[in-house]
């Protein structure tokens, strides 16, 4: 998948880890504190793979594909 995923394509599986990991887990910096940013999600990439969070990887993959907006959008709407 190389376009930008929408948000209800996504929101289930954002919705599962959210479930597993109450504040975010590997993408608390973007989806919890709010920082939308490229280098922040790019952090959470990392991170994730730092510490074999497979999930958080491929999800925070998927932020980066997204707009800031969507992000923002996705944090407030779970």
């Amino acid at each position: 998948m190389t376009t930008k995923p929408t948000i209800p394509e996504v929101r289930e599986r954002f919705e599962r880890y959210y479930e597993e990991n109450p504040t975010w887990g590997s993408l608390h910096i973007v989806l919890d504190d709010g920082n939308f940013e490229d280098d922040s999600v790019r952090f959470c990439v990392g991170y994730a793979e730092e510490i074999g969070d497979t999930e958080g990887h491929e999800l925070a993959e998927l932020l980066l594909r997204m707009s800031w907006t969507q992000r923002r959008k996705l944090s407030a709407s779970i």
